[in-house]
């Protein structure tokens, strides 16, 4: 048996992962107990001390900001910890900076200058702070003049922002997650700003298909469950010691 804690189980990119674990766990003869932290540390050490009484074999955790890692780090070869940097456990990261770097050189080689970013709140460290860093990173080396915004990650936060990045000039707004290129697409489609052409980061098949003028970066989320199992799986059977993967995103 292993233990799966999400963030979120509403969270598309964290059920894209759930699949590559649940495909992984299950060859090899493994089932699977699934339980949402929501974003919460004190819920989170409950749920492990629940799957420690029920002697789960192992454990996979999706972190965040706040997550109390000592918790899951006494676990030792037990766990693997997804999306947050640990020396004491293995972990699957994501390329926060290659994620926004990917979609600023898709604008700039586009020819596009005058380009926005729409974040979520720097308190986040990964989707928040690391994302919005490599965005200016991004404007810093292209000599764009950056204009950006955070909030919520939801896509009513980010519709409600829209028109804080917008200018006459702008040509492009690079999103933090397909959630919130769908409120910034809305906003856009209701301004009539056919011109501003948005991406977002998720692989989500209804962002492009709602909006036309639209792309996303795929972290690659379904590969990185699948990282994350195979670590475990190894783990437990003494071929593997621990080990820290940093997952490649890719255009869609």
């Amino acid at each position: 048996m292993v233990g799966i804690i999400l963030s979120r189980l509403d969270s598309p990119s964290e059920n894209k992962a759930v699949s590559g674990i649940l495909e992984v766990i299950y060859q090899a003869g493994y089932d699977a107990v699934i339980m949402e932290s929501q974003f919460s540390a004190e819920k989170t050490n409950e749920h492990l001390a629940v799957l420690q009484k029920r002697n789960v074999d192992g454990v996979i955790v999706f972190g965040f900001s706040d997550c109390d890692l000592s918790a899951i780090e006494a676990l030792k070869h037990k766990a693997v910890v997804i999306a947050v940097d640990t020396d004491r456990i293995s972990s699957v990261g994501y390329d926060n900076h290659g994620i926004i770097e990917l979609a600023m050189n898709h604008f700039v080689q586009q020819g596009k200058q005058h380009i926005s970013y729409m974040g979520v709140d720097p308190s986040d460290k990964t989707t928040g702070l690391m994302r919005l860093n490599a965005y200016k990173a991004c404007c810093q080396k292209a000599d764009i003049a950056p204009c950006y915004q955070t909030g919520q990650l939801s896509h009513e936060s980010a519709y409600q922002l829209t028109d804080d990045v917008i200018r006459p000039e702008t040509e492009a707004i690079v999103c933090a997650s397909d959630t919130l290129a769908m409120g910034v697409a809305k906003r856009l489609q209701e301004l009539g700003r056919s011109d501003i052409q948005v991406s977002g980061v998720g692989a989500t098949d209804l962002l492009s298909f709602i909006f036309p003028n639209t792309f996303s970066i795929d972290p690659g989320y379904f590969k990185a469950g699948h990282a994350s199992a195979n670590l475990l799986i190894k783990q437990l059977s003494g071929q593997q010691s621990i080990t820290h993967l940093t997952q490649e995103a890719s255009l869609k």
